[in-house]
């Protein structure tokens, strides 16, 4: 009787089954109509694919790995909103997929994204707050939550941030950058998300996809919108794909000296991306090398990697209504294959922004990856990225805020890092920020000192670019590199359940959280209708005994906005700024709300450590 029952069973499972399809489902409507469908099972390629209700195969690619098919369709040429994937083994079906093509929401091309407007509060979900307990672990996700483990799992989520949507809408900031939030399924240290193993799917100690989307909703409810960071240049090991390669060359791998192929660590020298001097070992190992042992480095110069991306990125796009991307190690991809993905996400939402993370110092390293940048086309390239991290001014400020002042040293680093500007094709374009979750604490670098991070603040918040604030600077949060990443990660007071202090409360807010909350929260809300700071010009002053002067200005409006880093009172002779102040009488100070009568004729006192920021009339 078993030996029966066996020979039934053999030819139920001795054909493939589609066990994965990606994307799942896609839209109607896209300006590129071609779909590229990766289907997968195991020998699936061994069988016959076959689209129902007529719809026509345009390319059928196959592999080495023959758990894999890529199918490519034109979404133009498809009249209904549904079809079936089949499998068959000759005639007989074997296994079938339902397709679905979706309508695309009104106007969703012409979406708004995220701009000098805006304020951008990036927020690490797994440490800002747990809004439901009930996902903190999942049976088929490896590491659990342990709050008492710094570099573990936490419990904070999505749940948690719509929770606190107030809190961010009340502050000023109008933007939400997350950390990765999709799935990462790696044994350790998985909180922070750069090593995901699933790009379609949110972690599910996180949430939902649907949870996702509908935290995209609530911010667009109170005028703000979420941004993506987007990791091109690596996954995680774990990664289903990465686990069973379509290709060999899906990942860089290296020969080892026993003639095996994988790891070898990235030497991080990015300048060779451009470099003309430099040599071939180098940059293949900058940008061939993995970023670390558990997140093997992507070929986007696959073209299957790269349709795989960056239909990825657009699905995201469309299903959460993004307002825009962050792009993490940028210049660690092949340039080319990223120009193409950028161009092609920007064709399809030509009002996107995308910040690319090029960690370098010096602006014209930085300047090179902005699209339309006049040193890249140099060699004839664009990168089509719109927007840059200032890592220049970011290295610079607290220095200049800690070095007495000097020819070279002190607040003059601030007016030579903006003397550099001419190099960027779109100045009013850059992310601006003093810190961010792989830096220093700036409240841990000046120990707690409030002057020092309003004086940094005022300065992100009206020079160009558009300014970055990371979650817990706006009550004074600490934390030292130098203890691992985890110490700069603490998790937001207040966030979850039983913790001593909660500083989402302002009636629970200690009066040092409240110093550093009210004064952030009036900088950002007046900010908003400036569009003098968006976009206006800028004219600056060389810094004389540790005050940093600088005028923002449009045909309609100007501010000048007064940095005292000196530890002493100073007394300011308007004169030497006459040709800004030519016809204004008096000034507002934004904070405080204080009159002060301005003329080149008059002399204006600075308290110690003091920014003043004045509306000119």
């Amino acid at each position: 009787m078993k030996k029966y029952l066996l020979f039934l069973l053999i030819p139920l499972f001795s054909f493939a089954q589609i066990q994965k399809v990606e994307p799942a489902f896609w839209w109607k409507g896209m300006k590129n109509p071609e779909l590229q469908i990766l289907v997968y099972g195991k020998n699936i390629a061994n069988q016959n694919i076959e689209l129902s209700d007529g719809v026509q195969i345009k390319n059928l690619t196959t592999v080495e790995n023959p758990n894999y098919v890529f199918i490519t369709v034109n979404t133009n040429e498809i009249n209904a909103s549904k079809f079936k994937i089949n499998l068959k083994n000759g005639k007989k079906l074997i296994s079938s997929y339902n397709y679905e093509l979706r309508q695309r929401n009104h106007g969703s091309a012409e979406r708004n994204s995220f701009s000098s407007k805006d304020v951008i509060y990036l927020i690490m979900p797994d440490r800002f707050a747990n809004g439901d307990e009930s996902n903190d672990s999942k049976p088929n996700l490896t590491e659990k939550a342990n709050r008492n483990l710094p570099s573990g799992r936490h419990g904070g989520d999505l749940r948690g941030i719509i929770k606190n949507l107030d809190y961010l809408q009340n502050l000023g900031v109008t933007a939400l950058w997350l950390t990765p939030a999709n799935e990462d399924n790696e044994k350790q240290t998985s909180y922070h998300g750069y090593a995901q193993t699933d790009l379609y799917k949110i972690d599910g100690r996180y949430g939902t996809n649907d949870e996702y989307l509908e935290l995209s909703r609530e911010l667009q409810k109170r005028g703000m919108m979420l941004i993506q960071d987007y990791v091109t240049n690596h996954w995680g090991i774990s990664h289903w794909l990465i686990q069973d390669l379509p290709t060999k060359d899906w990942i860089h791998q290296f020969k080892d000296g026993e003639g095996k192929y994988g790891f070898k660590r990235s030497n991080y020298r990015t300048t060779s991306q451009f470099d003309k001097n430099v040599s071939d070992v180098d940059k293949k190992e900058a940008l061939n090398g993995w970023f670390d042992t558990t997140m093997p480095d992507l070929n986007q110069s696959n073209p299957l990697v790269l349709k795989y991306l960056t239909q990825n990125a657009i699905w995201w796009i469309e299903f959460a209504e993004l307002g825009g991307l962050r792009v993490d190690t940028y210049p660690y991809n092949d340039k080319e294959g990223m120009a193409k993905w950028a161009k092609a996400i920007t064709d399809e939402y030509p009002n996107f922004n995308i910040v690319g993370e090029a960690w370098m110092y010096q602006p014209a390293h930085i300047a090179y990856w902005q699209k339309d940048s006049k040193i890249a086309a140099i060699e004839g390239y664009n990168s089509y990225l719109p927007s840059v991290m200032d890592f220049t001014l970011y290295s610079d400020l607290p220095n200049a805020l800690k070095e007495p002042e000097s020819w070279d040293k002190g607040m003059i680093k601030i007016y030579n890092a903006l003397g550099s500007d001419f190099l960027y094709p779109d100045i009013n374009n850059i992310l601006v920020f003093f810190e961010n979750h792989d830096t220093e604490r700036f409240n841990e670098i000046f120990n707690a000192d409030p002057n020092s991070y309003k004086l940094a603040l005022t300065l992100i918040s009206t020079i160009r670019g558009i300014p970055q604030i990371y979650y817990g600077s706006e009550i004074g949060m600490r934390g030292e590199k130098s203890k691992g990443d985890a110490d700069i990660r603490r998790d937001f007071p207040g966030g979850w359940k039983g913790d001593q202090q909660n500083a989402f409360n302002p009636e629970t807010r200690t009066k040092e959280q409240r110093e550093y909350y009210d004064f952030t929260q009036k900088v950002l809300n007046w900010r908003k209708g400036k569009e003098v700071i968006h976009t206006g010009k800028t004219t600056h002053y060389a810094p004389k005994e540790s005050v940093y002067v600088y005028f923002r200005y449009n045909d309609k409006e100007k501010v000048m906005v007064i940095l005292n880093n000196n530890e002493k009172l100073q007394t300011l002779d308007l004169s030497r700024f006459s040709e800004s102040l030519n016809g204004i009488s008096e000034g507002k100070e934004v904070i405080t709300g204080k009159e002060y009568q301005i003329n080149s004729q008059n002399k204006l006192t600075v308290e110690p450590k003091t920014s003043l920021i004045l509306e000119l009339n």
